[in-house]
Order: C-alpha cells, then sequence, then structure tokens
C-alpha cells in the first residue's frame, strides 16, 4: 500500500472517531436542553408573580421609598454579571456573550463609570484571568444546570454590593449580560438591568397590554391590601426574593440556551465530519486505482520485457 493511501485511510479513521464524538455530544445535548427548557418555564411564573405583587404593592403605596428602587447620585462604580458556560463544543454561545459583555463595558466606560465583573462558567471566568481582568466574584460548576442555592447567593452578593455605597466599594447599578433561550436553532444574548427597580402603575384598563420590553417594569392595577408586617417590610422582602428569582430565571434561561447551541454545534460538526469522510473516501479510491494501475502497467511491462528477453535468447 502506497504512503498516501496508508495517509488518507489514517484520516478517514481519525474522522470517523471525531464523528462519534459529535454525535454523543449532541445526543447528550439533546436529551439535556428539554429538561433546561422545562425548569426555565417552570421557575417563570414564579418570577412574574413576585413581580406583580412588587408592582402592586408600590402601587398602592407610592410614597414609600426603598434603596432598591431608588437610582443613585453615584453610578461611577457599576457590576455586571456575565452568564457563560462550563463547558465548550457550543459553538459562538460564549463568544457572543463575551462580545456584548465587552459592549456594555465600552459604553459604561464611556459615560465615565467602572464595570466590576461577576462571571458565571468556567468558561467566561478563564477569559478573564487569560487577560489578567479582576473579577469581584465567580462561580463555576453548574452552568449546565443551575441551582437555587447557586442563584440566591449570587443574587445576594449582588444586592450587597448594591446595598453598599460607591465610595467604600460599592456599586450604583447592577447588569446582567445572559443568554435567552428563544427556540431551539435561536438563542439570542441580552443585556438587562436589574437593579435599581423600575416598577410601573397603570390603571385597570390597560391590564391586558404587553408589559413593556424592559424585564424588571410589571404594571399591575391598583387593589386595596393590608399589610401584615407592615407593607414597608414586605416591600423589602419581596424585592429581595425578586433580585433572587430574577437571576435563577436568567440562569436556567441561559443553561437551556447552552444545551441547544451545544446540540446545533454538534449536529453541524457530524454533518461536516460525515461530508469529509466522503470525501476522503473517494480520494481513497481515486488512490487505489492509481495503484492498481500502477501495478498492471509495470506487470504488463514487465511481461512484456521478459518476452523480449526470450526472443533475442531465441536468436
Amino acid at each position: 500500500m502506497g504512503a498516501q493511501l496508508r495517509h488518507i485511510r489514517a484520516r478517514i479513521k481519525s474522522v470517523k472517531s471525531t464523528a462519534k464524538i459529535t454525535r454523543a455530544q449532541e445526543l447528550i445535548a439533546s436529551s439535556r436542553v428539554g429538561k433546561a427548557r422545562d425548569r426555565a418555564l417552570a421557575a417563570e411564573p414564579y418570577a412574574k408573580e413576585i413581580s406583580k405583587a412588587v408592582s402592586a404593592l408600590v402601587s398602592h403605596h407610592m410614597k414609600m421609598n426603598h434603596a432598591l428602587l431608588n437610582e443613585r447620585p453615584d453610578t461611577s462604580r457599576v457590576a455586571v454579571l456575565v452568564l457563560t458556560s462550563d463547558r465548550g463544543f457550543a459553538g459562538g454561545f460564549n463568544h457572543n456573550v463575551i462580545k456584548h459583555g465587552q459592549a456594555l463595558t465600552a459604553m459604561l466606560v464611556k459615560q465615565g463609570k467602572e464595570p466590576t465583573f461577576y462571571v458565571v462558567g468556567r468558561k467566561g471566568a478563564d477569559w478573564f484571568r487569560f487577560r489578567g481582568r479582576e473579577m469581584a466574584g465567580s462561580w463555576t460548576g453548574m452552568s449546565g444546570k443551575p441551582e437555587y442555592a447557586t442563584a440566591a447567593e449570587i443574587g445576594q452578593t449582588l444586592i450587597d454590593a448594591f446595598d453598599m455605597p460607591t465610595r467604600d466599594g460599592g456599586v450604583g447599578e447592577v447588569h446582567i449580560v445572559y443568554t435567552e433561550f428563544v427556540t431551539m436553532l435561536t438563542q439570542t444574548p441580552r443585556v438587562t438591568r436589574i437593579l435599581p427597580l423600575a416598577v410601573e402603575e397603570v390603571d385597570e384598563g390597560d391590564e391586558g397590554n404587553e408589559a413593556d420590553e424592559a424585564e424588571s417594569a410589571h404594571p399591575l392595577p391598583k387593589a386595596p391590601y393590608e399589610f401584615d408586617p407592615s407593607a414597608q417590610e414586605v416591600l423589602d422582602e419581596l424585592l429581595r426574593k425578586y433580585v433572587r428569582s430574577r437571576v435563577w430565571y436568567l440562569m436556567l434561561s441561559s443553561a437551556a440556551a447552552e444545551h441547544a447551541a451545544r446540540r446545533t454545534a454538534m449536529t453541524a460538526a457530524t454533518e461536516n465530519a460525515h461530508e469529509l469522510i466522503d470525501k476522503l473516501t473517494r480520494e481513497s479510491n481515486e488512490a487505489r486505482q492509481e495503484e492498481i494501475t500502477t501495478e498492471i502497467t509495470e506487470i504488463a511491462g514487465g511481461a512484456e520485457a521478459l518476452k523480449q528477453h526470450r526472443s533475442n535468447l531465441e536468436k
């Protein structure tokens, strides 16, 4: 067997092994994306109900103030939470999130604000470490299947930073960069501000209208309520639960988007591998045919030379 044919067959074997890996990754991602999507859908009503309760409370007591609702006079420091994945093989999933995070950073710096980064996912943390960029906090090992305890810890960390004055190391705003799961084929990077919260009051006639695109605004008609404990204490607890629930829901949406992106990327990789195998197989057949033709030519040439030699001897 010629060197060229051996090289082509070695490549075919290597690509087939790669195709098996990408196919396995595709099947795993397909089995996980449905579960992740269902978890995100299951968490959404909880976040919406808390949002409605907060809106109703503020609408009924418009004179109430709270640190999580008030715009800060000093926003020189801003917290940015970046949701990435722990594993690769997800196409442009992490690249797109980091790209949007960089765009947000550039905008904040242009406004004279200093971004402070909090990162979820090993890929994002490695990106920051490789470039020597400081992180105020990082969480890894659960991007594909987040737990509420971790989301609550992240939410409380962001609340604590927001409660602290900027001169003491706190922040005046909190933004989250994540990937929204839209469909199995569509995942959209998003940037949303979760602190300070913005709650709107609307009339009953506006109840059927769609909410504003900003996720922090959730209108609800006025209603008479009695509060025990006080409305201020209820508002404080609801707002903190709201922040934690938003972080939890965005992490679930990001996890579903991660699995969907990985499935899409592995499907494309498997198809490309099979196309390459077909191409290499044709090249192998052509190389083998050339070898057979060469061998036949050499045999025919040798037979003709032997015949000529015998003819010369007889003369």
